[in-house]
């Protein structure tokens, strides 16, 4: 069954076109992949205000601030 060089060339450029779409889809589904992968990273670091971080770190700048003053009467003296 000898086909003439037209229509291997046709049947050629079916498959060409139907590898091209599929990579392309392939790539449409990777990006999307990546996107959402994206969003939802980005949405699990948003924590919400915490109190107690805020409360506990108020109370480290206060102790700072108290060490630093105590430190300046000890030069001072």
């Amino acid at each position: 069954m000898d086909q003439t060089p037209e229509f291997q060339r046709a049947e050629e450029q079916r498959d060409n076109q139907q590898l091209t779409r599929t990579l392309i889809w392939i790539g449409v589904a990777g990006i999307g992949a990546a996107v959402a992968f994206t969003v939802v990273r980005a949405l699990l670091n948003r924590r919400p205000a915490d109190p107690t971080s805020e409360r506990i770190q108020q109370l480290i700048d206060e102790a700072n601030h108290l060490l630093k003053t105590l430190d300046e009467q000890r030069n001072t003296a």
